[in-house]
């Protein structure tokens, strides 16, 4: 049988890898845009990233609804083997100006379907890309609401918007964030997408720089998630010290 420690340990590891797992798990859970920011004005490529967070069912459907208080004017799929995407567009209650010329609709919403055979299984993800812009110049953020269809009928909508000082709701609206142009040569050179991605301009520099933003992010992620193994290392750690002295006190006396 167990002496009393033995089970105080494994109690206490058992609660440390119960706390490492709910705290790292909401980082990588949530349907995100990605790079999360870009510039005013200008034009951009992002990612939609779309974890499949079932055990049992597999996702098989994307939609994605694009703002219309901020309606973009050039909206551009990059192809998919294996998925078919469907562009809707709306009539704008207001035509906006787009380099000196009035446009009267907007994609209002982009839905990505899977051909048969294909699909998002339990473990995996799934990125579709989209050119976008030009973004506006009056907004801080962009919110994309979007819904996940899983191939037992299941959706999951993520459409809650965060509030400033309130929790994280449980499920976000993918949110791109928008900064100052560092520069204006008319297409946003800062936030420009590249021309295999549908874009207006000036390539590879944007790019980069979007990725190494992603890169950015995800290792900020893992930083905070080995921090906090580390930080529940250190408490087993001193647990078990505490529990060693014990026992060496009742073994002197």
């Amino acid at each position: 049988m167990r002496s009393l420690p033995t089970r105080r340990i494994a109690a206490a590891l058992a609660v440390a890898a119960t706390s490492v797992v709910v705290l790292a798990g909401p980082a990588f859970a949530h349907v995100t845009v990605n790079p999360g920011s870009a510039a005013q004005g200008g034009y951009t490529a992002v990612d939609f990233r779309v974890p499949n967070e079932s055990d049992s069912a597999s996702t098989v459907k994307l939609e994605v609804n694009l703002p219309l208080d901020h309606p973009l004017a050039s909206v551009r799929t990059l192809p998919m083997p294996g998925w078919t995407a469907t562009v809707e567009k709306a009539k704008l209650d207001k035509p906006i100006k787009v380099h000196g010329a009035d446009v009267n609709e907007a994609v209002s919403k982009i839905t990505w379907t899977a051909d048969a055979g294909t699909k998002i299984a339990p473990g995996q993800f799934q990125e579709f890309r989209v050119s976008l812009g030009p973004l506006p110049s009056d907004a801080d953020s962009m919110a994309f609401k979007a819904l996940q269809t899983y191939d037992n009928g299941d959706v999951v909508r993520w459409i809650d918007e965060s509030q400033a000082g309130q929790p994280e709701p449980a499920h976000p609206a993918p949110v791109l964030k928008l900064t100052k142009a560092a520069s204006d040569d008319g297409h946003g050179a800062s936030a420009t997408a590249s021309p295999a991605a549908g874009g207006h301009g000036h390539g590879d520099s944007a790019d980069q720089a979007q990725a190494s933003d992603g890169d950015k992010k995800s290792s900020d992620s893992t930083a905070r998630v080995l921090g906090v193994v580390g930080i529940v290392v250190g408490v087993i750690g001193t647990a078990v010290g505490v529990i060693g002295l014990r026992r060496k006190s009742g073994t002197a006396s």
